[in-house]
């Protein structure tokens, strides 16, 4: 069976990394990459450098990834749709609700994978960690916290922090509990001299009535990348610069010293730093967009998963801007 036939539109960032896991993937040919702004990076190796969207549809792909700025998300996106060529988006599918529903019926109309990079869901500690609540290891889920700061990305133009940043916790809260957001409360700020959010702070409920809370900015000298999952036998932490999963138990050893005791709510137990395989997310995630365009069966993030990460996060800037809780639902 012939490789299947690549391409890349976008050698930023986020592109040229791309570029390199298509090329070692097994069973594909990175065969046309393009940019009209050039490859500053040097990923595209010894391929021409194509100027749009319509001379990439020309190559003959069998799929396509889009890793542009997100302003040209949905128009590029609908012109792959309509050439018939299976393509994954990277995060945010779109600027807004509009353009991702679009995005979203226009492959399933056309029976093509369409498919979101949400790296995260891909993370080893986030997949190992959605396991472990799946098999009930932590009982019943209070509350699930996230943060995600360090310092303000140069290649960041169009979008703010919410759509940029908080869309990776918006969906990977969701899919590691299997559960949507019912409603969501924040407030940003802006302090980089951009029209756009430089922080947000939100808290929220799912579905299932799991607390949220998730603090996001590009203001921090100190990164940080973690996910804090509470339930009755204790709590996880994941790691995810690192990929670390570490569970915290509720001790079942009483304290005895009264003067501590009485500060305490659950005692502290065992604590455990799992040994977890740590493949890179980013070639996990290709390998499955690969088997999905064969027609195997995979875990791809959908681009209906996809538009239900952004019309939270549209929820998230409608609450800021209101100064109001926001039931998604209703809005």
């Amino acid at each position: 069976m012939a490789n299947l036939r690549a391409g890349l539109i976008g050698l930023g960032m986020m592109g040229r990394h791309h570029a390199r896991v298509l090329r070692a993937l097994d069973g594909v040919d990175l065969v046309a990459v393009a940019d009209p702004y050039g490859d500053v990076h040097g990923a595209a190796g010894d391929l021409e450098v194509l100027p749009d969207i319509d001379a990439l549809i020309a190559a003959g792909l069998d799929y396509c990834v889009i890793a542009t700025p997100t302003a040209f998300h949905e128009d590029q996106g609908l012109a792959l749709a309509a050439a018939g060529i299976h393509t994954l988006v990277e995060k945010p599918l779109a600027q807004d609700t509009y353009g991702a529903s679009k995005l979203a019926e226009a492959f399933a109309s056309a029976q093509l994978v369409g498919a979101v990079g949400h790296i995260e869901r891909y993370n080893p500690a986030l997949q190992n960690l959605r396991a472990r609540l799946a098999n009930g290891e932590l009982g019943d889920v209070y509350q699930i916290i996230t943060r995600r700061q360090g310092p303000f990305p140069a290649r960041i133009a169009d979008v703010g922090v919410v759509k940029d940043l908080a869309t990776h916790d918006i969906d990977l809260t969701a899919w590691v509990l299997d559960s949507s957001y019912a409603s969501v409360s924040a407030r940003t700020v802006h302090k980089s001299g951009r029209e756009h959010e430089d922080l947000v702070a939100v808290t929220g409920q799912l579905a299932n009535g799991v607390v949220t809370s998730h603090l996001v900015n590009w203001l921090s000298p100190m990164k940080e990348r973690v996910t804090i999952v509470t339930g009755e036998r204790g709590t996880f932490v994941a790691d995810t610069l690192h990929a670390d999963l570490t569970f915290y138990a509720n001790g079942s050893v009483p304290t005895v010293w009264d003067d501590v005791a009485q500060f305490r709510g659950v005692s502290e137990g065992d604590v455990i730093t799992y040994a977890i395989t740590k493949p890179e997310p980013l070639r996990t995630e290709h390998e499955a967009l690969r088997d999905a365009v064969l027609g195997k069966s995979s875990e791809i993030v959908t681009m209906q998963q996809g538009f239900a990460t952004v019309v939270v996060a549209d929820a998230v800037l409608r609450s800021a801007a209101e100064g109001r809780t926001v039931d998604i639902a209703a809005d």
